[in-house]
């Protein structure tokens, strides 16, 4: 296992510290649910105070094993701008770049290879208005249609005009992808769109059809859907009682 490589808490401003903590039991939070894919897929956060400083997972990490310490801090190219050991993945960081670069509320991405966000993103009619989850989020997702492996930059700007102000991208053939002002915010958003793909995948396995959802009936449910709001938290609450059961098993996240 590569040596999980420390930098010192008393080197840190306190509000990075504070984001790598909350970063760091973010991906042990995926974990426990079960959206990790190996040691692939990032969560990225931008650094506060900056406008071109992210953190990344160290590549070649599980998730289980990121703690606060050992996140990487980049830039928008994917380079290491601080003395850690660890290794970063640049090509991974391509989709990630375009939207912490060019969108300046876009302080979190998030982007998963969850069984059930892949095979709604593999549908010809991708997300379908037939549950409670997915009423939610009308006029929230975007589409792009898929290029192959997202390596290359020339994509970024198809990426962002695909994205357009929606905060949700379902990556056609491969998976989901959030973009919150918050971790709690994009973790939100992600949550309900993958709890959307769930109950899709699993009422389509009955092979009778599914209830369509009106648009005015998904209107007025995005409306009064409040875990969005950051009147109400945005995200927040969940956030906190998700950390607070990692916390009764594990803090080594925190190191």
């Amino acid at each position: 296992m590569p040596e999980l490589q420390a930098i010192p808490h008393s080197q840190m401003p306190a509000a990075e510290w504070a984001l790598r903590v909350e970063l760091a039991a973010m991906y042990r939070i995926f974990d426990n649910l079960g959206w990790t894919e190996l040691i692939y897929n990032h969560i990225t956060a931008r650094v506060p105070g900056t406008d071109r400083e992210f953190l990344i997972n160290p590549f070649g990490l599980h998730y289980r094993e990121v703690t606060a310490s050992n996140l990487v801090k980049i830039d928008s190219h994917g380079n290491k701008l601080d003395d850690s050991r660890h290794p970063v993945n640049p090509a991974g960081f391509v989709i990630h770049a375009a939207i912490h670069d060019k969108l300046p509320g876009a302080h979190v991405v998030m982007h998963t290879h969850t069984t059930a966000g892949m095979a709604v993103a593999c549908s010809p009619m991708g997300l379908e208005l037939t549950n409670f989850y997915a009423a939610q989020l009308h006029n929230m997702v975007a589409y792009h249609d898929f290029e192959g492996i997202t390596v290359h930059a020339e994509e970024a700007p198809r990426l962002l005009r695909s994205l357009g102000d929606r905060p949700l991208l379902i990556l056609r053939n491969h998976g989901l992808l959030a973009v919150g002002s918050t971790l709690p915010h994009a973790f939100a958003l992600l949550w309900t769109l993958q709890r959307a793909c769930e109950i899709q995948l699993a009422t389509n396995a009955l092979g009778r059809g599914a209830i369509p959802v009106s648009d005015a009936i998904a209107q007025k449910c995005t409306r009064d859907s409040l875990q969005f709001n950051p009147r109400f938290g945005a995200g927040r609450d969940v956030f906190d009682a998700l950390r607070r059961l990692l916390d009764a098993r594990d803090t080594s996240y925190q190191s």
